[in-house]
């Protein structure tokens, strides 16, 4: 569909998905799910003045397309930035260096998916002058259609593990997949920045033009808990020295930088010291933080959507706590009960909140960590 009609000199777009936020001149986008239907409400948005609303079977598809057409209208340089681990992170780092220089905008929250990169790209404007784009996947073929929608320039995948094997399949389905931004900017002219201490990304890069840099070593006085932090910081750095951002300057910049997402954070409370890094887990993810604990308590979170390797990966971390001789251990979620764990195992995080209540928890250094589904935020007032 021609877009023109509505991109052409336009400063910016005021899309939403939400009727009660149309004003006057907007557009509205009646997307259809599971548990709502935005087409009842088209009247209403025509009523508040949307100037154009998107609505049918094919809305989502019509967004996409609007958002490419209002990416390639603005014409500035996109970088596109995924990975098993850390793309969040990362892309917070390389935001706040990228902003001591330029007018960016960047992915908000976990906007990463298939609604959320063409939301992203709806929200920038002809002010800003570039943008980072991140993109999640949880099935082979995701990233290419968001890189076919973002049309990013150069791009970012902090490393690949194990995370989503039920809908990739194997470890080797994840590496195809996040494999498919290096694809597109191979086909398209671009470029990578890439930790050049990754066999496997070197691998999946194989002959695109790369700025390289390694894992090195976390610099003092971040904020960021954790060593497996020092790749996202070191990548961020050369991000920041490419487009013009002294390494003093992107130093300080990240030492500024406090994560407020439940990734990497370090709280003391009353009674304890707490590591909070529970917005999601994997196997690659948990075994890196269960690696750079340095305290005496853990309370982990089941993995999900592993499939048939969930078995295999949850006995692997409870193999782990056994050789590190922890201390203290409580584990929430049923899938830690077919492993041989001689720990408390808590079957929802409202049963462990219950026995926290019962039995507080003083005086330790605790590693909170699990995947988002497990809620594990709610134990956070009782430590």
């Amino acid at each position: 569909m021609d877009w023109s009609f509505l991109t052409r000199n336009k400063q910016s777009l005021n899309v939403t998905t939400d009727s009660r936020k149309v004003t006057p001149g907007s557009v509205f986008v009646a997307l259809k799910g599971e548990h709502f239907d935005g087409n009842a409400f088209v009247e209403q948005a025509r009523e508040a003045g949307a100037e154009y609303i998107i609505s049918g079977e094919n809305a989502l598809a019509e967004l996409q397309d609007l958002a490419r057409a209002w990416r390639r209208e603005l014409g500035l340089p996109i970088i596109g930035i995924t990975g098993t681990n850390g793309k969040t992170t990362t892309k917070e780092l390389c935001a706040a260096v990228l902003k001591t220089k330029y007018n960016l905008y960047y992915t908000q929250g976990n906007l990463n998916n298939q609604l959320g990169v063409p939301l992203t790209l709806l929200s920038i404007t002809r002010a800003h002058e570039m943008a980072i784009v991140e993109m999640g996947a949880s099935h082979p073929g995701d990233i290419k259609e968001l890189v076919e929608i973002a049309e990013p320039n150069c791009g970012l995948i902090t490393n690949v593990g194990k995370a989503h094997l039920q809908g990739f399949g194997s470890f080797e389905g994840v590496q195809r997949t996040k494999a498919e931004l290096y694809d597109y900017l191979r086909a398209h002219g671009g470029y990578c920045f890439r930790n050049l201490d990754n066999p496997y990304l070197a691998k999946m890069a194989g002959d695109l033009q790369t700025i390289g840099y390694t894992t090195g070593t976390m610099p003092e006085g971040t904020h960021l808990v954790g060593g497996y932090n020092a790749e996202n910081v070191s990548a961020a750095i050369c991000v920041g020295k490419h487009f013009g951002v002294s390494e003093e300057a992107a130093l300080e910049a990240i030492r500024a930088y406090v994560p407020s997402n439940n990734r990497s954070q370090l709280m003391q409370t009353e009674h304890n010291t707490v590591v909070v890094d529970a917005y999601n887990a994997n196997p690659t993810s948990m075994t890196a933080a269960i690696n750079a604990f340095k305290g005496n308590c853990y309370i982990l979170g089941a993995m999900r959507e592993l499939g048939d390797y969930s078995h295999l990966e949850h006995q692997n971390i409870v193999n782990m706590l056994l050789e590190r001789k922890a201390e203290k251990v409580l584990l929430v979620g049923e899938e830690y009960n077919q492993t041989t764990a001689p720990y408390p195992i808590f079957d929802s995080v409202e049963a462990l909140c219950e026995a926290l209540n019962k039995e507080p928890l003083s005086g330790y250094t605790i590693l909170l960590k699990g995947s988002r589904s497990n809620q594990l935020e709610k134990v956070i007032p009782l430590l």
